[in-house]
């Protein structure tokens, strides 16, 4: 069968009405679900962007020993293994972190199409300067080289990767898509501040605007991913081929008083405001950011052929995208990947994949080292955030030893209200306990794993 992996980036799972959210207008993905099956408990790995992608092309949870940067030559990914097995190959993307500065990520590919302008290093100024409609937009180009390039190898067999960075920020679609969301909307434009939106000076309007041009985007997505399918279908391999649609992470609005996915100052210790894109290539100092639901439950819907719609409860990990469309493709999964195929999943030959799954920013971070985070720019490291650890009833956000914890009641309190860490350490002596023996299993250089032995 045909294979098309579709990754979006900041796409909440919350912010979609098959996880509930009825407010944001998402026609074609609500449709699609109803036809694929729905994992309704994914969650991030490796965090954020390009440790994303890392663990998409290897199915390996390369925050255990890799940083963000560039693809290792060592490392066999998707792209490798589809094309060796005969499939013709493509991958089309505006992320702008993909090809740049020698990141690799088209490794494998017969072909590769970067679209340009995601960023203002990558120059998008220059490239916002000739938007005239909607179709000179980031996402609508990407799903419209994707269409196009289906056009012209539809009676082949193919595995097709899109990356679409949107509903990344800067949130700038079009006023018709933000309107529906906030009436009185004038074109107006807000960065996130990367900190606690109330120490940064932010309103109450100001996340008002953000959401509603985050959801615009998201809208603007969904009618592309619609037009897509519908080239699918008139093409006449809709049928036929496999669909699978994930997000890397989602996002703070407000949530435990943050605006963004990271928390960030500058050197002189300022916190900008709306000012953030201008900023970021400066550098900065990081500190502690929790990933919660709100950044670590994405969606993950895959429509193949021969399987009937389903939810699927359970918990699962973006890395497992990588041997399912092995198995998809009837190949065998290489020794190195760590993650699971979720087909035994959707089967019902199992009842879980995973004792925990992980979300966490590199084991290679330490606090006093420069490093790369969440783009190509160097920043101090203060402190360190924590790991987040699920086992489907608790979870536990933990990041070295003497660090304080955090425990939450998954079932009973999702939204993680209750810090119930001080009066059940028995049971954060038992998560740190999986997570220890995970890293482990996991392959995790002692050097990223010492530090995090204890509690």
């Amino acid at each position: 069968m045909n294979i098309i992996c579709i990754v979006t980036d900041t796409l909440r799972a919350d912010h979609l009405p098959t996880y509930g959210n009825q407010q944001v207008s998402a026609p074609n993905l609500t449709q699609f679900a109803e036809e694929a099956i729905v994992f309704e408990d994914c969650h991030a790995a490796s965090f954020p962007t390009v440790p994303t992608r890392a663990d998409i092309a290897t199915g390996r949870f390369t925050f255990t020993y890799l940083t963000w940067g560039p693809l290792p030559q060592d490392e066999t990914t998707l792209a490798d293994l589809m094309t060796k097995a005969g499939y013709t190959t493509m991958g089309i993307g505006d992320t702008p972190f993909l090809i740049r500065n020698g990141y690799g990520y088209d490794r494998g590919f017969d072909d590769f199409i970067w679209i340009r302008g995601q960023r203002e290093a990558s120059g998008r100024p220059d490239v916002t300067s000739l938007w005239k409609e909607e179709d000179d937009r980031f996402a609508p180009q990407t799903f419209k080289t994707a269409m196009n390039w289906i056009e012209r190898h539809y009676d082949e067999r193919f595995f097709l990767y899109i990356d679409a960075w949107d509903p990344h920020e800067p949130w700038d679609p079009p006023a018709h898509y933000v309107k529906p969301y906030l009436p009185d909307y004038a074109g107006e434009q807000v960065y996130p501040a990367y900190w606690d939106w109330q120490d940064a000076g932010y309103t109450a309007r100001d996340l008002e605007i953000a959401k509603a041009t985050y959801m615009g985007e998201i809208t603007m997505v969904d009618r592309w991913f619609g037009l897509l399918l519908d080239r699918l279908k008139s093409l006449g391999i809709y049928d036929d081929t496999a669909i699978l649609f994930v997000s890397d992470h989602g996002f703070y609005f407000g949530e435990f008083g943050i605006f963004g996915k990271s928390r960030f100052r500058w050197p002189d210790n300022t916190i900008p405001v709306m000012e953030a894109m201008a900023r970021f290539k400066q550098g900065a100092i990081a500190y502690r950011c929790p990933k919660h639901n709100e950044i670590s439950h994405v969606p993950l819907f895959a429509k193949i052929p021969g399987y009937a719609h389903q939810r699927v409860p359970g918990l699962v990990s973006i890395p497992d995208m990588m041997p399912t469309m092995l198995e998809l493709a009837g190949i065998d999964a290489p020794a190195r990947v760590q993650a699971k195929s979720l087909l035994p999943l959707a089967r019902g030959e199992v009842d879980r994949l995973h004792d925990i799954v992980v979300t966490s920013q590199s084991l290679a971070d330490t606090a006093g080292n420069t490093t790369l985070i969440v783009d190509d720019s160097e920043r101090v490291l203060v402190e360190v955030s924590p790991s987040t650890i699920r086992d489907g009833q608790w979870d536990f956000l933990y990041s070295l030893e003497g660090e304080p914890v955090e425990l939450y009641d998954a079932q009973n309190d999702p939204a993680h209200q209750c810090n119930l860490a001080a009066e059940k350490p028995d049971i954060c002596a038992m998560m740190h306990a999986k997570f220890a023996r995970w890293m482990d299993e996991m392959d995790t250089p002692e050097e990223y794993a010492v530090p995090r032995r204890r509690l």
